[in-house]
């Protein structure tokens, strides 16, 4: 449960020209799959549907055993994640109500070896941390990044490298490199985020320089979000790099015109696991994805998606986050 140095040596990320993991390959036509294509060039084609057929894996008696007594006697991993609408990490099956993503097959993984009974409880993105400060839940799978301030309240346990992108409309012409390059620009950003935090730093450091501030648009919702792009209301959209990359890939409406860490100019930012702080699950947490990530299932799942860029090593407990000020 210790960093990689593999991943510590890739931490200083910033921004980058790098491709993001997937790229444009149109819409199959059965209406049930869409075909994307990773950076290596590979073709993975994702399962829209109702039925997931989801990987799964055995129980671990020695990791379930670290599970609180109060779950374990319950029977479920009580699993929060985000409402919103975000392929290929969390969104609706083509029936409109099943949930699937990348998040919540890791969660099925974890649920599995823990030996307790998946349930997903989808909320707002600031419920999330009102039902986990209440106990009312156990764990958030929802791409949640680690930070030094939520370290405060919560535990973490990694699973996947946070990578955040500036998204724009198709053939915009613009390149995002750097604070200066979004002096002025209508930037939206989803509020309570860690991009919002990045993307205010970067506003604070256009004023300082004497240039213009960013203009910070707030959307919850990524179908509005979509709809001010493609009107010119925005001029940029800065989120997860996996969910700009999916609607960019099968879209074509849009492309990505910069990369960034989601842990800062010098951390490479993580995706956790995050439980309330010393609640006890932590440990049997990390285990779990160590176990997942060790007899191969998670790397099944990581691809499925079209997200094996994204991959980790080990799952490290409340390792260093973005910090409270950080550009």
């Amino acid at each position: 449960m210790t960093a990689s140095p593999v991943r510590r040596t890739a931490a200083a990320l910033g921004l980058t020209a790098v491709l993001v993991g997937l790229a444009a390959c149109g819409n199959p036509s059965d209406g049930g799959t869409t075909e994307v294509k990773q950076t290596s060039g590979a073709l993975t084609k994702i399962n829209l549907s109702p039925d997931q057929n989801r990987v799964t894996t055995r129980k671990v008696d020695s990791i379930a055993a670290q599970v609180p007594e109060e779950i374990r006697g319950r029977g479920t991993l009580e699993v929060v994640n985000s409402s919103g609408s975000a392929a290929p990490l969390t969104f609706h099956a083509t029936d409109n109500k099943t949930v699937i993503g990348v998040e919540p097959d890791i969660a099925s993984l974890v649920a599995d070896v823990l030996g307790l009974e998946l349930r997903l409880n989808p909320v707002s993105w600031e419920n999330i941390f009102v039902g986990l400060d209440s106990a009312k839940y156990d764990v958030g799978f929802s791409n949640i990044t680690v930070t030094e301030e939520r370290k405060e309240k919560y535990d973490f346990a990694t699973y996947r490298e946070d990578n955040l992108a500036f998204e724009a409309k198709k053939n915009s012409g613009l390149k995002i490199a750097g604070a200066e390059d979004v002096a002025g620009r209508t930037v939206a950003v989803s509020s309570g985020t860690n991009q919002e935090k990045l993307l205010i730093e970067w506003s604070k450091d256009n004023e300082k320089a004497g240039r213009e501030p960013v203009d910070i648009k707030y959307y919850q919702n990524d179908s509005d979000m979509h709809l001010a792009l493609q009107s010119g209301r925005i001029d940029l959209y800065l989120g997860p790099s996996p969910t700009s990359a999916y609607y960019a890939a099968t879209t074509g409406r849009t492309e990505v015109v910069g990369s960034y860490s989601g842990g800062g100019a010098t951390l490479q930012g993580l995706i956790a696991a995050t439980t309330k702080k010393d609640s006890g699950l932590v440990d049997a947490l990390a285990g779990a994805i160590d176990e997942i990530i060790d007899n191969g299932t998670y790397a099944e799942v990581l691809e499925r998606w079209g997200l094996t860029d994204e991959a980790v090593t080990d799952s490290e407990i409340n390792p260093a986050g973005l910090p409270t000020t950080n550009k």
